[in-house]
Order: structure tokens, then C-alpha cells, then sequence
């Protein structure tokens, strides 16, 4: 069966990733559509993963086989591109052919609703239900060409409506003054073309690695991390450079590597562009952040009288929340976010972009930025593990943690335990530790937050030790 997880649905290319499901999710989704009177109209688009550009079409065939009219990008496009697009036109639902920063050997469907925004779960659930209803059920397909006739099927190219919409909401003149360098590596993904317009147009000397189409990423993980970023990291040293960006497989996500050649960690970067936009830019409202990222962000928050909202994994989550509240910015520690006023979902691309107007308006390298915001609310550490796991574990640890309630002893005096998204402790003096299962592999994470990074790194070992993990 076709599930969604905390970011679409993503499977194995060959195993359930096949023309079949592709076909199957996106006629379910034109009957939901049609169902609830929505307007029948849809845009889609891919990344450079083996299978996207195809599956596209496949898509287009079968929602053009339910008569719904279908604007297809006409290359591979950004996530945060097929979003703005579904904005732009006022659309109701569009799709991303990606499967984001899994391994190479996964693709799979994103499904976005008005406003540019991640699907959430009811809408998702619907989906599947009417997945459920078409078993047995022969598939209606019209081929992409006599779609395209028939004018069910347009391709478009919206990228220059989305780069200037980038470039309206950025102070230009600021980063054209401090003519900074950077270098971006996409990770073989789809960032390279927006990106590096944007940061030339704003006269940043730019240079790029790791562009070229691969489809297996290079052999690496097309997620930016610490330990993806090595060559990033050695490049911008070796080049002097003033900052090193990376995006992962559909430019969602963003990676950051400082002046010194050090990895910056997505709640760093949170937290600098969260007071960058309160005490820099004046702005006001409160930020989301999901239940692995950083409480750093409450301190912040609190220190300029706002509000720090905790919301389940998945950025679903985050843009409803910041939709209800009118947050400045939503994000998780995967490095994961949206500023308002601009998409409702997130977006590596303008992240990055904001981050450069930092350097530039403060005029302050990120290491000095993050050190005048620890001097005023303190420091915080965290430690995190990954542990893979088969079905019948999986169950065996739900079990212990959810059904029995049961947890380590902790040397720290518990303040307060959440099942809001897996299992998180929250100690008493500000610290905390997250047992979560991962909506998009099959892995158990493990992440602390103390005020040491020894201390955090103990956490996840109590836990890990407990779960026998």
C-alpha cells in the first residue's frame, strides 16, 4: 500500500516505486479533488533523481485521464519552485516527483495544497482512502502527447517569477556593497540555477561544486550535514571563501558551512535568522519549531517578548502552525525552513539567500553573530544518533516506549515527559532528549540538547543502552 510519512511518499525505485503506484496515488488524488469541488487544475514537477522526469509524464497521463488540467514544469525544478508555483497560480494541489534527501535508490510524490503549502495529514489520509477505493479498479490514462493536443497538458517555466519574487523580498543593495564569495554545492541536486542567478544579480562572487546530473548523488547522501560537507568545507577554506551553502536532492533543505570551513548546524541557523529578523529587520511574531530542534529558540523568543511553539516532525506541522500564529519563521533541525511572507512551506533556496543579507546588513561573520546571541541567553549543545532498524524491532521498541511507558534512569530530575511525536524528556535544568521513529526510513533517532555537549552525548547513551540499541 501507498503511505505517507512525514514528507510524502517515497519508496524503493523498482520495489514501490513504480509506474503502477505513480499512476494509482495520482488518480486517487484527481477523485478527491473532483469529490471535494476543488478546481481541476494542478501543476507538476520533478527533481534529477533516477525516474523523476518520467514519472512526471506517468503523472500527467493519469490525472489528465481524470480531465484535470495539468501544468507541467518543463525541466527539473526545486521543490521550493514547484510550491511557489502552486502559490502563483492560485491552485488548489500540485506534486513534486522527488524523494528529497533519501539514498539514491528512493523517488517519490510530494502533494501540496493552497498557498504553496506541505499536504497535511487529513489531506494525505483522503489520499489514501481513495487509493483504497481504486483496487481492482482499471486505470484511466491519456498519453502525455494527445494530452498535451488536447490542451490537458501545458509546460511552463516559472522559474524568473520565483527569482524575482526572491529578489523583491532581499535588500540587494546591502549584499552588493559587501561583494561577498561564496560557493554552492547543490549535492547534484536542483539549486544550482536559482541560486547562483540570485547571488550573482546581488554581485556575490560565486562558485559552485558538485553540479553536474547524477543520479546517485555522487555515491554520498544528498542531505546536508556534517558529514556530507567535507569537500564544501575543504573548498571553502582552501578558496577563502566567506561561506559555504549546500542544499540537499530537491533544494528544501539547507547546509552551511561558516568562514573557517565549520559546519553550522540548522539550529544555529535558526536561531541566527530568527534574531536576525527581530532585532535587525524589527520584525515581530513568534517561531515554530518541531520537537528535536533546538530550545534555544524559546530563549530568543522570550528574550524579545514573543513565543516559541513545539509542533510534531514534518513541516506540515510547522506551516500550520506558523499559518495560525503569523510566525516569523518555522523550522527544524534538519535544516528545514520558511520565513513568512514568503512560501508556506520550506525553502533552501531563500534561506540562503536571507542568511547572505545577514552577513551583509550586520556586517558580522556568523561565528561572531552566534556568539553576540549565546553571550545574551546562553549556550546549548546537542548530540544525536541514528540506529537502523527491521519491522519486528521496530514493534518490540514501540512497545516498550509507548505502550509500557518506560524510561531510563536519568541522573538529571525530569520536569515533564510528551508522546506529542515519539518520546521526549524534558529535564529541570532546560534540557532535553527525543526518542523518535523517522516518517521517511526506516531508522529510530535519538537527539539531546544539555548544557554541555558531554552531557548531551550521555542522554542519547542512557537511551540507547535502555533500548539495548
Amino acid at each position: 500500500m501507498i503511505r505517507f510519512g512525514t514528507g510524502g511518499w517515497r519508496a524503493i525505485i523498482g520495489d514501490g516505486f513504480t509506474k503502477a503506484n505513480v499512476q494509482l496515488l495520482c488518480t486517487a488524488l484527481a477523485r478527491m479533488m473532483q469529490d471535494k469541488g476543488a478546481q481541476m487544475s494542478i501543476c507538476i514537477g520533478f527533481d534529477r533523481r533516477f525516474l523523476s522526469r518520467q514519472a512526471a509524464v506517468w503523472a500527467a497521463e493519469a490525472l489528465a485521464g481524470e480531465g484535470v488540467f495539468c501544468r507541467v514544469l518543463d525541466r527539473e525544478a526545486p521543490t521550493p519552485l514547484i510550491m511557489f508555483t502552486v502559490k502563483q497560480y492560485g491552485l488548489d494541489y500540485g506534486i513534486a516527483v522527488t524523494a528529497s534527501h533519501n539514498p539514491a535508490l528512493y523517488n517519490g510524490i510530494k502533494v501540496f495544497t493552497a498557498g504553496g503549502r506541505d499536504a497535511d495529514e487529513q489531506t494525505t489520509g483522503e489520499i489514501e482512502k481513495y487509493i483504497g477505493l481504486l483496487e481492482n479498479q482499471r486505470i484511466k490514462v491519456l498519453p502525455y502527447d494527445e494530452a498535451k493536443s488536447q490542451g490537458l497538458v501545458v509546460e511552463i517555466n516559472p522559474l524568473n517569477d520565483y527569482i524575482d519574487s526572491i529578489l523583491s523580498m532581499i535588500d540587494t543593495e546591502s549584499i552588493k556593497q559587501r561583494r561577498l564569495k561564496v560557493v554552492l554545492d547543490p549535492m547534484y541536486g536542483v539549486s544550482q540555477t536559482s541560486l547562483r542567478t540570485i547571488l550573482l544579480t546581488a554581485r556575490c562572487e560565486v562558485d559552485v561544486i558538485h553540479e553536474r546530473h547524477d543520479t546517485l548523488f555522487g555515491g554520498r547522501l544528498p542531505a546536508p550535514n556534517v558529514k556530507t560537507l567535507n569537500g564544501l568545507s575543504q573548498f571553502v577554506t582552501e578558496n577563502k571563501c566567506d561561506l559555504g551553502i549546500a542544499t540537499d536532492g530537491d533544494a528544501d533543505r539547507i547546509g552551511v558551512i561558516d568562514e573557517s570551513g565549520a559546519f553550522l548546524h540548522p539550529n544555529k541557523l535558526l536561531v541566527l535568522l530568527y534574531y536576525y529578523l527581530l532585532k535587525y529587520r524589527k520584525w515581530h511574531g513568534p517561531v515554530v519549531r518541531n520537537n528535536s530542534t533546538t530550545h534555544l529558540l524559546d530563549r530568543v523568543a522570550q528574550g524579545f517578548g514573543e513565543t516559541c511553539y513545539e509542533v510534531p516532525v514534518g513541516f506540515k506541522h510547522i506551516s500550520l502552525k506558523m499559518e495560525q500564529s503569523d510566525a516569523v519563521i518555522g523550522g527544524e533541525s534538519s535544516g528545514g525552513l520558511s520565513v513568512r511572507g514568503h512560501i508556506k512551506g520550506k525553502d533552501g533556496i531563500y534561506a540562503a539567500v536571507l542568511l547572505i543579507e545577514m552577513m551583509a546588513v550586520t556586517r558580522k561573520k556568523l561565528s561572531e553573530l552566534y556568539r553576540e546571541i549565546t553571550d545574551k541567553y546562553g549556550e546549548v549543545f546537542q548530540a544525536d544518533a541514528e540506529v537502523q532498524l527491521d519491522e519486528r524491532l521496530r514493534q518490540t521498541l514501540k512497545d516498550r516506549l509507548f505502550v509500557d511507558k518506560l524510561l531510563p534512569r536519568f541522573v538529571h530530575p525530569v520536569k515533564s515527559v510528551s508522546y506529542l511525536d515519539g518520546c521526549k524528556v524534558n529535564f529541570e535544568n532546560g534540557g532535553w532528549v527525543v526518542v523518535r521513529f523517522s516518517g521517511t526510513e526506516p531508522l529510530l533517532r535519538i537527539c539531546a540538547e544539555m548544557q554541555t555537549k558531554q552531557k548531551a552525548k550521555e542522554l542519547v547513551h542512557a537511551f540507547r543502552e535502555f533500548l539495548n540499541v
